[in-house]
């Protein structure tokens, strides 16, 4: 790959996910200060990312790979995407606002996907060059964090009374203007597939390789990875939440700690599968949601503000020990013939129908625990603790897989 286009693509990574931490972080926060939304409402307009991750193939499957260059797509829905966002800043009521959000995740979901293609188009040797250009998309979400709490201070107590965090969507939508405008120079990447070639919606949607269910270990593995994201739905939505109404000091930017450590555990994956294997690596992932939410129960901003820091730094123990795990585990299973099938169908059960049902189970939560204006934060940080400890008990005892999988599988 010549220089210029590492440089379009980590530039590329880079505005991606800034636009996503620009406003995803601190979403929660905006919605029940801004918008006055309930735990329920919330937990409805976090649930647009699931939607969006179980359509996303429909897009990616029937219109990027058959007939228009990926980067022209991910271009039009960028430019597209600053409209909803300019739409989404100037909402008023969590019924105005819904419909933006809702249309913009659809749109916005493929676009992972679409910048992955992109880059894989230009390598030679994905899985040594991919990491360099990816790592720039962390540290897009980290410099948004950063920019909000430490250069705008939109998340500090005065800053969200005056409502300022409406200002993380035109921040958002400038940006996914920039890199739309921006898409349409870099390196062009063809359709995929013939125009008259036939695609079914069951290779579209990975669920051509529902064959691998068949085997016990497997299985377990698919409904413990829906499971896990009920726990993983409770951060998503309330973390920051959480943060600013206990008076964290820029809570966006320590959230950020997050995003570096799923960097440094990503580098400690093969190291670990080496050494322990696949079942120890994943039960690692899993008890580290656990441990995550019981700081989070019992530290505060004060004199135990050392134990939310801590939790926030086990998102890398916490997302790269189950999810990474889990792709590499399903590829190793999956053989060459399913493997696209079956990492499309783990992203549709964990993003979409997981996150789905546990966007709602945390709403549902959180509207139970807040009355009269105060929030009884440590319950509702147990019971994903509880939820993920179940799991972890579950996978201990009925996965039995035996057979070392290499770390290099994926």
């Amino acid at each position: 790959m010549n220089l210029n286009n590492r440089i379009k693509l980590s530039v590329m990574m880079f505005l991606e996910f800034f636009i996503w931490g620009a406003w995803f972080v601190t979403l929660g926060t905006f919605l029940g200060s801004n918008l006055k939304a309930t735990g329920a409402e919330t937990g409805s307009v976090f649930s647009t990312q699931s939607w969006g991750a179980i359509i996303a193939p429909f897009i990616i499957g029937l219109i990027a790979d058959r007939y228009f260059n990926a980067e022209k797509i991910l271009g039009i829905l960028h430019i597209i995407g600053a409209f909803l966002m300019y739409q989404m800043y100037n909402a008023t009521d969590i019924t105005v606002f819904y419909p933006y959000v809702l249309a913009y995740m659809i749109l916005f979901m493929p676009t992972l996907a679409l910048v992955n293609s992109v880059s894989f188009n230009q390598m030679k040797d994905p899985e040594k060059e991919f990491s360099t250009i990816r790592v720039f998309g962390t540290i897009g979400w980290i410099v948004a964090g950063l920019s909000i709490s430490f250069v705008f201070h939109w998340d500090s107590p005065e800053g969200i009374s005056a409502g300022l965090l409406k200002n993380t969507f035109l921040m958002a939508g400038v940006t996914s203007l920039i890199l739309g405008l921006f898409s349409f120079t870099l390196p062009a990447t063809p359709p995929k597939v013939a125009k008259g070639e036939k695609i079914s919606i069951n290779e579209i949607l990975g669920l051509d390789a529902l064959k691998l269910l068949k085997d016990k270990n497997f299985a377990i593995f698919f409904i413990s990875s829906i499971l896990i994201c009920i726990p993983l739905a409770f951060y998503y939505q309330n973390a920051g939440v959480f943060l600013a109404d206990i008076k964290v000091s820029n809570p966006t930017g320590k959230m950020a700690i997050g995003q570096i450590s799923e960097a440094l555990f990503l580098l400690a994956i093969p190291v670990f599968f080496a050494k322990y294997g696949f079942k120890k690596t994943i039960l690692v992932g899993m008890i580290a949601w656990a441990v995550r939410y019981v700081l989070f129960a019992y530290g505060n901003a004060d004199n135990l503000s050392f134990m939310l820091i801590i939790g926030i730094a086990l998102h890398g123990v916490c997302y790269d020990f189950f999810f990474v795990s889990g792709q590499i585990y399903t590829n190793s299973k999956a053989g060459e013939k399913f493997k696209s099938s079956a990492q499309g169908m783990i992203t549709l059960a964990t993003y979409g129908v997981g996150m789905l049902i546990g966007f709602k189970v945390a709403g549902l939560v959180t509207d139970m625990y807040k009355s009269g204006g105060i929030t009884d934060w440590k319950m509702i940080w147990i019971i994903p603790a509880v939820i993920a400890v179940v799991v972890f008990l579950l996978f201990t005892v009925l996965f039995n897989e035996k057979k070392k999988i290499e770390a290099s599988a994926i």
